[in-house]
C-alpha cells in the first residue's frame, strides 16, 4: 500500500481530513514505536511506506518495549495528536485497521502479540473480518 492510500483510509475511518489523518498517523505510529521492542518496530517498519518508516524508525534507547497499557496508549496518542480520549481511541482504531490492510505475512499478528488483553478493545475491529471494509453512515 503507498502512502497517500494509506492516508487516505486512516481519514476516511476517522472522518477526518487528509491532513488531519497525517497527523492522528503519526501520532499512533510513534506511540506504537514506543511500546513495541526494537527488533519489532523494524519489522513492522519494512512493510510500510517510505515516510511511515521514517516515523517508527526506532534508537537504541527503544529497543526495549516502554510497556504501558491500553489507556496510557490512548492518552500519549491524545497528547501528541490533542485529542480527548475518545477521539483518540476512535483514531487508534482507524489506523490499526489500515496498518493491518497495509502489512502481510501476519506482521499486524506479531505486533498484537505484545499487548496486553487491556488494548482488545482497540485490536479487535483490526481482527475483526471485514475490517478494512469502510462503512458510511
Amino acid at each position: 500500500m503507498n502512502y497517500d492510500t494509506f492516508v487516505d483510509l486512516v481519514a476516511q475511518r476517522a472522518r477526518v481530513d487528509s491532513a488531519r489523518a497525517v497527523e492522528l498517523t503519526r501520532a499512533t505510529l510513534e506511540t506504537l514505536a514506543e511500546r513495541l521492542t526494537g527488533g519489532e518496530v523494524l519489522d513492522l517498519a519494512a512493510q510500510l511506506p517510505k515516510p511511515l518508516q521514517l516515523v517508527l524508525r526506532p534508537s537504541p534507547d527503544t529497543e526495549a518495549a516502554d510497556r504501558f497499557g491500553a489507556a496510557e496508549f490512548v492518552a500519549r496518542v491524545g497528547q501528541r495528536a490533542g485529542l480527548d480520549e475518545r477521539a483518540a481511541r476512535g483514531a487508534v482504531q482507524a489506523v490499526f485497521v489500515t496498518l493491518r490492510e497495509a502489512i502481510t505475512g501476519g506482521e499486524f499478528d506479531e505486533v498484537v502479540v505484545q499487548f496486553p488483553r487491556d488494548y482488545r478493545d482497540m485490536v479487535e475491529p483490526a481482527l475483526a473480518p471485514g475490517a478494512a471494509i469502510i462503512r458510511r453512515p
